[in-house]
């Protein structure tokens, strides 16, 4: 976990998962939208991996759960998220737990942490997630 934390001081990578058979990718935009491709086109990827990010909200726990990590770091995480984690067994820690991820303009709560708010099932948070980022014009319809 030691070189993932790392790769996240290039300030270029906003995350970094390891498959179990070693595999690195790294991710390089904001939000949840990388994660959500990679589940969605190569879901044996997270399978037992541990995966470090800059900034994991409620959302991205529920997709890493979904997806089978083992082990997670961020250097921020919502209280949500730990929570989902924790639910789950996937050992997880942080530099700095946050009640909640803010939004990109300062001035509310991150909207995919509001968006899976109500929901404890993975499944129809990757549904939530995929109709949102679907309607923000950030994924094509053909996932």
């Amino acid at each position: 976990m030691e070189q993932l934390k790392t790769r996240l001081n290039d300030e270029r990578v906003r995350g970094v998962v390891r498959s179990a058979d070693g595999q690195i990718v790294e991710f390089h935009r904001k939000g949840v939208v990388d994660l959500f491709c990679l589940l969605t086109q190569q879901p044996d990827m997270l399978r037992d991996a541990q995966f470090a990010d800059r900034v994991i909200g409620r959302g991205a726990a529920l997709l890493l759960v979904k997806g089978g990590v083992r082990e997670v770091y961020a250097h921020v995480m919502s209280q949500p998220a730990l929570q989902v984690l924790r639910d789950a067994r996937i050992p997880a820690t942080c530099a700095t737990l946050q009640p909640h991820i803010v939004n990109r303009s300062g001035n509310g709560i991150c909207p995919v942490e509001q968006l899976t708010a109500t929901t404890r099932s993975p499944q129809e948070a990757y549904q939530l997630i995929h109709q949102f980022l679907l309607d923000k014009s950030l994924i094509s319809n053909s996932f």
